[in-house]
């Protein structure tokens, strides 16, 4: 008897729980009738892309890795590139800076870390020090305690201090417009001069960090086995008038659209033209 009671009780929890859960009349058919209209609304950048299945996915990743993609044409990348400017004509870099030191500063210190979590540590950090001159006089425990909640904060604190004190003997106290100095300073290497050129001096460098390694090999844009063989790569096919932005253009569709582990092709501006043999595109852009 007690265990009819038992089972009695359960049933009407799960009944009472699918109740709950129960669609409202109409609601299915209102789902239906708004993804339909998703699917193909002209304001859409897309019809349909359907990804294969995170299997397949990651071979895909691995022939893309391997080389073994079909080469752009000149007038498919003309094309890419042509996208990306009509959506974003005047990208800018998402690190919060004031001037060239702290911009420099906010690199070095963006190495293995986001963008946002940078931007979370320097506003505190810049509102004491924006030139070489205060941050060496703020001293390497002061920025270690302000960059705290950044990974490697203490190593990280010792080459802003470091590379402060070798602006100032240096440079005059000045970020110099020069890749060799730039990488000379402690804690800087080619892509962080590459940012800097970029951004500071107007220089048409791409930097190449994970998001731009990875969507040049998975597109089958640039493919290289490290950061310095994409990097080529990239400023051999890039046309030259869309070169100042392409490192900023790269950067964003790879952290917001072009995502390691699902990729939203579904949303991407290129996703035609990409290489990737993990997705199946049904419709060119309309």
């Amino acid at each position: 008897m007690a265990r009819k009671t038992i089972a009695g009780k359960n049933t009407r929890q799960s009944l009472k729980q699918t109740g709950r859960n129960r669609l409202k009349p109409g609601a299915t058919a209102t789902r239906f009738a708004e993804g339909r209209r998703r699917a193909y609304d002209p304001a859409s950048q897309h019809e349909s892309v359907r990804l294969k299945k995170p299997k397949a996915r990651h071979g895909a990743d691995t022939k893309a890795a391997h080389g073994e993609l079909p080469q752009w044409t000149n007038a498919e990348i003309e094309e890419a590139f042509r996208r990306f400017a009509a959506a974003n004509p005047a990208p800018r870099t998402e690190l919060q800076h004031i001037n060239a030191f702290t911009l420099l500063v906010a690199v070095v210190l963006s190495a293995q870390a986001t963008d946002a979590g940078v931007n979370k540590a320097t506003p505190a950090l810049f509102k004491l020090a924006d030139t070489p001159e205060k941050m060496a006089k703020l001293g390497e425990a002061r920025v270690r305690d302000l960059i705290k909640t950044i990974g490697l904060f203490r190593t990280k604190a010792k080459n802003v201090v470091a590379l402060s004190l070798r602006l100032i003997e240096h440079h005059g106290g000045r970020v110099p417009h020069d890749r060799a100095a730039l990488e000379a300073l402690p804690g800087v290497g080619r892509k962080t001069a590459n940012v800097v050129l970029n951004v500071a001096f107007g220089e048409p460098t791409i930097a190449i960090d994970t998001h731009i390694f990875r969507v040049g090999n998975r597109t089958g844009l640039a493919v290289g086995k490290t950061p310095l063989d994409v990097e080529m790569k990239l400023m051999e096919v890039v046309p030259e008038k869309y070169r100042l932005h392409a490192h900023h253009w790269l950067i964003l569709h790879g952290r917001y659209t072009c995502l390691a582990r699902r990729p939203l092709c579904e949303k991407c501006i290129i996703a035609d033209l990409c290489k990737w043999p993990g997705k199946t595109a049904f419709s060119a852009p309309i």
